[in-house]
Formats: structure tokens, C-alpha cells, sequence
């Protein structure tokens, strides 16, 4: 049996006459007649007994007509699933983002993605920067995002697609430098300062700036990211040298309005993204699309700032780029 003649039966059965059938299929009545012989000479079965003009299914085909819609519903499921997988509107997403992207930024760019396709199923985890590196390491997740690393892409698992944008200042509206364009790292000296952990590379970078020119950095806070010391910028308790996407996230927050002023830097630092994706892992249409879409939001949005954005491609990421 073949799926030909297995949709020339049900049309046959579901028809008022074998013309009517054949019309429906497209297809020459004798066309028809010699399918469902076939048909019937594969099963070593009589489906049909001719009375005058009509064919009369005999009880055995009824019983074959309620397997028959099985078998082809269960084949057109089928189409419309592979189909939907490759115009990437059904699948299974796994993706990680770092804890600032992550509490609005990602999840709102990503809902935006999928929506309207009730057939994408999504895992979301909020994790550092090093255990994003571990998932994509152990091929856990399509994607992850998170600050770029220090050291090399590692041990050939993962890929990490570069993304880096200008710092800005995160300063109360009140503060006195606040009426300045821009802020000369010299005028922060000795100032209440919020920023990340010791280890992160951000901070190290901004404090080796202070002492290559002889400036007190003076941490009022440290903090695992830079969301919760804003609210220490509001109070008018410090500032902070803030990523630009964070920058993006107090303006779709609306904490302009709250009491926080952001202004450009003098001296130019630039914060780097990364998103890694594991290598071996094989990589749905779906991922496909949502990671180039993700990334070129990144770029938007640093560019919506105007922190300058530049895009750096993996190796791999370049290769798919000069084949497609």
C-alpha cells in the first residue's frame, strides 16, 4: 500500500460516485479504478461490490476507511509540524541570559519573537556570566548572553559572538556634575561610587584607568549587577559607570524620571557582550533565527544610546555568514 492509494480509497468511500472521486483527486476515473484494484490486490481483499453504475463498499472497507484517516491525519499532523519547524513557528527554545538582560530587556524581546506561536515551547534561565559559559560548554542551551569573556573561546565547546558598546555615567539629577555634557573620569575622583564585584572585568578595567591617573575610586556599593545600585543613584548616594544596555534599561524603566541623569563619559570604556552558543549542539531553524534577530536588537539598542556599537563574529558565526 501507498499513500496514493490510500487517498484514492478515502475519496472513493467519501465520494457519491467514482466521477465525483476522481474529480476530487484530479485524476482520470480509469486512473481511479486501477488504484483501488491495486489496492485491493495487495490486501487480497474485495473493498467494493459493483450494483449497476454504483460501487458498495463491503464492511471490510468501512472497517479500512476508519484506519485510513488515521494514517493520513497522522501524516497531513506531521507536514504541518515539519513545515512549522522550518518557518520557525513551533519548536523548543533553552536560552540564558545574565541577570540584567534578563529581568526585562531579553524576556521582552524574546515574548516579542514568539509570539502568536502557540507552538514554541521556551526554557528561560536567569544565570552569571561563567555559568552561562558552563551551559553553553555542556551544550545545554541553544544560546546564552552575558559579558563577554576574558580569555579564549573554551576548549572548541562553545562559540562567543562579540558584542561591545561606550560606558555612560549613572549620576543623581541633583549632583553637581549632573549640568556637565560630558564627565572627565578626573571629576570622580574621590566620589561615592557603585559598581560590579572586584573580579568582574568591567570593574577592573575602570579601576585601572583611576590609578593610571593617580584617582580615588571610592566604592559606596558593590553589587552582582548594576540594577540595584541604581537604586542608590536615586537616593543620591553614589554614581556608578554603568553598560550601555543597562542605560537602555533605565530609560525603558523611566528612572530618568525618578531622579537618575545619564551622561557620556570624556574617556572612552567599552563594555563587551558576548553570545555564546554551543558548537556540537545541533542547532534548530528556530535557534537560528531568534539568536541573528537577539543580536541584531543588541546592536539597535546600543546604537539607540549611541554608545557606538561594534559586532565581532566568531569564526564559525562568519563562516555561516559567507556561505548563506
Amino acid at each position: 500500500m501507498n499513500l496514493t492509494q490510500l487517498s484514492t480509497f478515502r475519496a472513493v468511500m467519501t465520494s457519491a460516485s467514482l466521477s465525483d472521486a476522481a474529480r476530487k483527486l484530479g485524476r482520470s476515473q480509469p486512473a481511479v479504478s486501477a488504484s483501488l484494484k491495486t489496492l485491493e490486490d495487495r490486501l487480497g481483499l474485495k473493498l467494493f461490490e459493483r450494483q449497476g453504475r454504483r460501487l458498495v463498499p463491503v464492511p471490510e472497507a468501512h472497517y479500512l476507511l476508519t484506519e485510513v484517516e488515521d494514517i493520513l491525519g497522522q501524516i497531513s499532523r506531521v507536514r504541518q509540524t515539519m513545515r512549522s519547524l522550518v518557518d520557525a513557528r513551533s519548536g523548543s527554545l533553552s536560552l540564558a541570559a545574565m541577570p540584567g538582560p534578563v529581568s526585562m530587556l531579553f524576556p521582552r524581546f524574546i515574548a516579542g519573537q514568539i509570539a502568536g506561536n502557540d507552538g514554541i515551547k521556551l526554557s528561560m534561565f536567569a544565570r552569571s556570566s561563567s555559568q552561562i559559559v558552563e551551559l553553553a560548554r555542556a551544550q545545554n542551551i541553544d544560546f546564552g548572553f552575558a559579558d563577554a569573556p576574558d580569555g579564549e573561546e573554551g576548549e572548541n565547546l562553545y562559540t562567543a559572538e562579540h558584542i561591545s558598546g561606550d560606558c555612560f555615567l549613572a549620576l543623581p539629577q541633583a549632583h553637581e556634575l549632573a549640568g556637565r555634557a560630558r564627565i572627565p573620569l578626573a571629576d570622580l575622583d574621590g566620589q561615592p561610587m557603585g559598581t560590579l564585584q572586584p573580579t568582574h572585568a568591567h570593574q577592573r578595567a575602570v579601576r585601572a584607568l583611576f590609578r593610571e591617573r593617580d584617582l580615588d575610586f571610592d566604592t559606596m556599593i558593590e553589587s552582582q549587577t548594576f540594577l540595584p545600585i541604581l537604586q542608590f543613584v536615586i537616593a543620591g548616594q553614589c554614581c556608578a559607570i554603568l553598560d550601555p544596555l543597562t542605560v537602555v534599561h533605565v530609560q525603558a524603566a523611566g528612572l530618568v524620571s525618578q531622579g537618575i541623569a545619564i551622561r557620556p563619559l570624556a574617556e572612552t570604556i567599552r563594555y563587551r557582550y558576548a553570545i555564546f552558543s554551543p558548537r556540537y549542539r545541533p542547532v534548530s531553524v528556530l535557534a537560528r533565527r531568534v539568536r541573528a534577530a537577539w543580536r541584531a536588537e543588541v546592536l539597535r539598542l546600543l546604537d539607540s544610546v549611541q554608545a557606538g556599537p561594534v559586532y565581532e563574529p566568531s569564526a564559525s558565526s562568519a563562516a555561516e555568514t559567507a556561505s548563506s
